[in-house]
């Protein structure tokens, strides 16, 4: 099996004039191999460097999500929409992040989305998702994935947690800490989807390339539905200090993604993103922004809503989306979503 890899890494580590790239299958078993530990520790170094500077291509990322979907889990389908959120994993350092009070606001008004993520990881060592659920009350390191799929159904949200719910993905990161770049992996997970049935993929990215190897990618696994957002430290949180730029999957038979070019300020907001402070403070501002309390955070999370309400299909437009997501928090709906997901981990 280690002459097999070493072929792979072969393919894509010789040079920039002669590397090959992996065909879909030839990324899957390489992949596979990788997770499984098929490969050697030398060989799995060599593969992630050579493959992040030749860069990955579409067809290459289709092959690593068919691994992943092969050997991760994966929620099972409910009856209800499902919008899957692509966040890096390595989180945040300089920006507030919304996406949580996004994704408890769209479950208040009927939208189910899984979110998927780890502890603190490189390169960044960021606030990840999961402190922040723990911050607000909710722990899902803990359960298995069959109570993760029993809260999922009960209140609209899943969290899939890797260290727990994918632990063969747990031995790339520690290679991934060591070379101290990310790999194309670290893309790749922001399209790939835990869940069994049709699900909405939305992702952030940082480098406008990527959304076409996402989009080739995407495509290739069948996936129709999809949005890619150029957020917040590569992450789906609109930005308000730009203009936001996000293509979405059309609806025609176009090739073509469908384009938004996203001017906080046409919205009423001002141009200023939250800077992220301590773990703590975030905590405060988001408890606020549940309590409905005006405030520079509200404003991040009205402008985030709005428009992910909208493109739910829950909103005519993003100005009607803004609407609802001010009734949403002020009424308490957003804050009761909380406490029931709560009362699911007790």
């Amino acid at each position: 099996m280690t002459n097999i890899f070493r072929e792979f890494i072969q393919k894509v580590g010789s040079g920039s004039h002669t590397s090959e790239n992996l065909t879909r299958a030839e990324a899957a078993t390489a992949t596979k191999m990788m997770l499984l530990g098929e490969a050697t520790p030398a060989q799995i170094g060599a593969f992630l460097i050579a493959h992040r500077i030749k860069r990955p291509t579409g067809e290459e990322l289709a092959g690593m999500l068919d691994a992943y979907y092969e050997l991760g889990p994966k929620l099972q389908p409910i009856a209800q929409p499902v919008i899957v959120l692509g966040i890096p994993y390595d989180g945040r350092t300089r920006t507030a992040p919304i996406n949580i009070i996004t994704v408890l606001l769209l479950a208040a008004a009927g939208q189910s989305v899984i979110m998927h993520g780890s502890y603190r990881l490189p390169t960044k060592y960021g606030l990840p998702l999961i402190e922040i659920w723990q911050g607000l009350g909710v722990d899902w390191t803990g359960l298995p994935l069959e109570q993760i799929q029993q809260v999922f159904e009960q209140t609209g949200i899943g969290f899939v947690y890797t260290p727990k719910h994918f632990p063969l993905n747990q031995t790339l990161w520690e290679y991934r800490d060591q070379l101290g770049k990310r790999p194309p992996l670290a893309t790749m997970e922001l399209i790939w989807c835990p869940y069994a049935g049709h699900a909405h993929i939305i992702a952030g990215f940082v480098h406008p390339p990527t959304e076409a190897m996402f989009q080739v990618a995407l495509g290739l696994r069948g996936v129709t539905q999809f949005t890619f957002v150029k957020g917040l430290e590569g992450s789906c949180d609109l930005p308000r200090d730009r203009t936001a730029i996000i293509g979405l999957s059309s609806l025609t038979t176009s090739p073509e993604l469908e384009r938004l070019h996203l001017v906080p300020r046409e919205y009423g907001f001002t141009t200023k993103n939250v800077p992220l402070t301590t773990t703590e403070e975030l905590i405060k501002d988001m408890q606020a922004v549940l309590a409905g309390q005006a405030g520079e955070l509200m404003q991040t999370a009205l402008w985030n809503g709005g428009f992910y309400l909208w493109r739910s299909g829950l909103s005519l437009d993003i100005q009607a989306g803004i609407a609802k997501a001010t009734e949403l928090l002020s009424s308490g709906a957003v804050a009761a979503k909380l406490q029931e997901l709560k009362i699911e981990f007790r």
